[in-house]
């Protein structure tokens, strides 16, 4: 039986030591907050969307331009804060290499096929009742559109998609209105993306957790890793702000502050927080179905007992400062695009945020490294992270028993170069 340490209690590391419990392995979580999602965290403010549709990265050719040209708004949907941080200019001269064209392609099929499998192990969990009854809506993603020429570029990426083997649909405004009542006139309509789910985040953080305890994971709060010993090409202690840990294997899985800790090992992983906002409205909304706002990058999510509108992407360091004009942007954004919609002065007081690990390439970091034979890897996941929960975790699990992986991971190596 193998003992493992998981770094990191997000969606990755309960998914991880999930499949590992399954494996029979004995696993210890460490995580440097409460595990509470009152307080915010990337696990628990995500739009809780599962979205095989969404096979264009974020380094996307042309995103540096309009990083450039929001610099200087702090409202955009895409912000850049500007900061002489020597990690910061490594990884966005990564980012802007990565943003290519045939790079973009080359990522398209990988993260099709994750995403397609993580959806069918959210799928499975649900069937195996190991988390009771949990919320997974099958009826995909509404990307809203007000202009003709955000229309045409998004029917063209649905084509893509539909290549793929992923059903989408394409609704007029009239056809839109018939299916969501609630949009406003001036949406001149949508691509469907029959092909995406969606959750409630905290509804399923809450009962893995409840699950994983009641199997007997040993969960650490409040803990902080500081650093590592290392021997003879392994780790041979995890070393805490309280205790030190011996184990057969470690997980990195601590999303944007798994750059910081890779340093210690002597690894380079390049990483950036990319912090979102969420906004929950628990008076009724009337609606019905998730949607992207395209225009303002808005996401919209009936979650179990309440309405989630979160967004924006802002690279401004690791910090959980919320920036209320950013807050009061996605408020505005979402009641242009619904009639009658309203969000209180007081949902947006209190509003979280959380803070999305993003590669310079938008591509997980899944696997080993050469260096330290028992040190497996898990983040990077970007605006994926929950969708991809459960594929990191089984394939992470599948890599540290020995089985041959669910798919190939290569395209997810932490040493590959950008």
């Amino acid at each position: 039986m193998k003992t493992c340490v998981i770094i990191g209690g997000g969606i990755i590391g309960l998914s991880t030591a999930y499949y590992l419990k399954k494996e029979g392995c004995e696993v210890t979580v460490i995580d440097q907050t409460n595990m509470d999602g009152a307080i915010g965290g990337a696990s628990y403010v995500n739009a809780g969307y599962l979205t095989p549709s969404h096979i264009i990265s974020l380094a996307a050719p042309g995103i540096i331009t309009k990083g450039i040209k929001y610099m200087f708004d702090s409202t955009s949907p895409f912000y850049m804060k500007p900061r002489l941080d020597l990690d910061f200019l490594k990884w966005t001269w990564y980012f802007k290499k990565s943003a290519t064209k045939s790079k973009v392609k080359k990522g398209i099929p990988v993260l099709k096929e994750i995403n397609v499998l993580s959806r069918g192990l959210y799928e499975e969990i649900l069937n195996s009742n190991d988390l009771g009854s949990f919320q997974l809506e099958k009826k995909g993603l509404l990307m809203l559109y007000k202009s003709d020429e955000v229309g045409e570029a998004e029917v063209k990426t649905a084509k893509i998609v539909q290549d793929l083997g992923l059903e989408s649909a394409f609704l007029n405004a009239q056809e839109l209105k018939a299916l969501e009542p609630k949009v406003s006139s001036d949406v001149k309509g949508a691509v469907h993306y029959l092909c995406d789910y969606h959750t409630s985040p905290n509804q399923i953080m809450e009962r893995m957790k409840s699950y994983l305890k009641n199997r007997g994971v040993v969960f650490k709060k409040n803990e902080t890793v500081v650093d590592f010993s290392v021997k003879e090409g392994k780790v041979t202690e995890v070393i805490s702000d309280k205790n030190v840990y011996i184990a057969d294997e470690v997980i990195l899985s601590s999303g944007s502050w798994s750059s910081k800790l890779a340093k210690k090992l002597n690894l380079k992983l390049p990483l950036e927080g990319g912090k979102g906002y969420r906004i929950n409205v628990e008076e009724e909304t009337g609606i019905n179905y998730p949607a992207i706002l395209m225009e303002k990058k808005v996401a919209v999510t009936p979650m179990e007992g309440f309405t989630r509108f979160a967004g924006t992407m802002e690279l401004s360091g690791i910090n959980h400062s919320i920036n209320k004009k950013r807050v009061v942007a996605i408020a505005k954004a979402s009641e242009q695009y619904y009639e009658g919609l309203s969000i209180s002065q007081s949902n947006i007081d209190n509003a979280l945020c959380g803070l999305r690990p993003v590669s310079p390439d938008g591509l997980p970091y899944i696997g080993k490294t050469s260096g330290l034979r028992n040190l497996t890897i898990g983040t990077g996941h970007a605006m994926m992270g929950w969708s991809l929960g459960p594929a990191t975790g089984k394939l992470v699990s599948e890599i540290i028993v020995n089985k041959k992986t669910s798919m190939d991971i290569s395209a997810f190596s932490p040493q590959r170069k950008f």
